[in-house]
């Protein structure tokens, strides 16, 4: 099994999809008007709007109601990636914190309340953890 994306179900694609294309300098390859995927070599973020749910089923899955996901984006520097968002996002819910994990985060929120975790390995272990 591979892990290969995660979607987010959103009211307004155009503005999500605008949000993360600036937030990690992916372009969105758009499928219609009501899906759009960032990819990256880890995995891909599919943003698609409130209408495609009812292919899942009606009620399914419901616009800006997330509460235990948190989207993550290792970067090559964490407080360099703050200094760009700073004046861009808007709700910035940690500033870059060194976690017990060994992890440098910065944890902030998209336009529908989704919380994103850009982070930077700093400790050895996990430096080694995300070699590449």
């Amino acid at each position: 099994m591979e892990f290969v994306s995660i979607r987010i179900i959103t009211g307004d694609v155009a503005r999500l999809v605008e949000f993360y294309e600036r937030a990690t300098g992916v372009e969105a390859t758009w499928a219609t008007e009501e899906f759009a995927e960032l990819r990256t070599a880890g995995a891909t973020l599919a943003i698609a709007g409130a209408g495609t749910v009812s292919v899942f089923g009606p009620g399914a899955a419901r616009p800006a109601d997330n509460h235990s996901v948190i989207i993550e984006f290792l970067v090559d520097d964490v407080d360099r990636v703050h200094r760009n968002l700073t004046g861009f996002v808007t709700d910035f819910v940690n500033e870059p914190t060194t976690m017990p994990w060994g992890n440098r985060s910065l944890l902030f929120r998209d336009p529908d309340g989704n919380l994103v975790n850009f982070f930077t390995p700093v400790t050895p272990a996990a430096k080694e953890k995300f070699a590449r």
